[in-house]
């Protein structure tokens, strides 16, 4: 789908030669570009005006969350039937953890993450994934913060339509595998239910539910529902259901990194030993063998993004992935 401008509005004074040039600069290939105004003139309109002309996806970058907010419902406005996402972090308070040698003492880290701004997160991440061009991104510099792998996300989609055979077990691990949890109590984001032949999956990235019916190992019925109400918004012949969390890995990838983060903690507790440091040395193997423990048994352990280097396979020194390599269709 084409960018297409919902406004009663139209470019007036200094605005239709703002955008001329503005266009001609994208079209250019120009690094850099700067439009100058007052509080209250327009900017936000004019740049709506050069996205529908130039038809690019588009990162919208902002300092602060208010001002990405505000951008955000902006832009909703003039673009409502395009994809307008919002990426800013989820985290409502973050405390790392520190451990202070000298006194033994281990402070452990303590966060609170905001359930809305995760959906909108996973919601960007799908949209950028999707194969649609009219993407719009609203966000502040969380953009170049680490996240998952984009080709661990985009191996772990599932793809199903009506009339397609699969039996419902296998479907259900496909869920699993795309970190969606099984319930029979609160059916809340990112849960998924089974009442006989019906699964019922509480999407990650959405406002409402998707409810698949089997005939047998056969899709007879795919419909969106409203997840409290259950009553029906629209009937599918096919569906994608992307991931419930960024960070989602392969089991093989998982196998790899247990073994690579095991074999540089042998190496890192000789060395401390080495230099006479043997509380950090104790300390250091104590909690990672945890963590790895926590990994074999359940697939996933607090502060698992503090191993993100084995799971994307990169080398020690580079960088992780970020919101910036998830790449929409030019």
């Amino acid at each position: 789908m084409d960018f297409k401008i919902t406004s009663d509005f139209q470019p007036t004074g200094d605005q239709p030669s703002a955008i001329k040039q503005l266009v001609n600069g994208v079209q250019n290939n120009l690094p850099a570009q700067t439009l100058l105004g007052v509080t209250g003139s327009g900017k936000t309109f004019t740049i709506a005006n050069v996205i529908e002309q130039t038809q690019k996806p588009t990162l919208i970058l902002s300092h602060n969350k208010t001002l990405a907010a505000q951008l955000y419902g902006e832009f909703k406005q003039f673009f409502p039937k395009n994809a307008v996402e919002y990426f800013v972090s989820y985290y409502d308070y973050y405390q790392p953890e520190a451990f202070i040698p000298s006194s033994n003492t281990y402070i452990e880290k303590d966060l609170s993450i905001n359930d809305e701004i995760e959906k909108l997160r996973l919601s960007t991440t799908s949209a950028l994934l999707s194969g649609r061009r009219d993407v719009i991104v609203v966000s502040s510099v969380s953009c170049i913060y680490g996240i998952g792998n984009p080709i661990e996300f985009k191996s772990n989609v599932i793809q199903i339509k009506k009339g397609e055979i699969i039996s419902r077990n296998k479907f259900l691990h496909q869920l699993v595998g795309s970190l969606y949890s099984r319930t029979t109590g609160d059916f809340l984001r990112g849960n998924f239910r089974v009442k006989g032949d019906t699964v019922d999956i509480n999407l990650a990235y959405a406002d409402y539910s998707l409810r698949v019916a089997f005939w047998d190992d056969e899709i007879e019925d795919i419909e969106f529902f409203e997840t409290l109400s259950g009553k029906s918004i629209e009937k599918l012949d096919n569906v994608t259901i992307y991931p419930a969390n960024i960070f989602v890995t392969s089991p093989d990838s998982m196998k790899s990194a247990i073994y690579q983060i095991q074999e540089d903690m042998v190496k890192q507790v000789d060395y401390f030993k080495e230099i006479g440091k043997h509380l950090e040395a104790k300390r250091l193997e104590d909690r990672v063998t945890y963590d790895l423990e926590m990994m074999r048994e359940l697939g996933y352990c607090s502060g698992i993004e503090n191993y993100s280097r084995y799971f994307d396979n990169r080398l020690a020194g580079s960088r992780p992935f970020c919101l910036l390599d998830y790449p929409c269709r030019i």
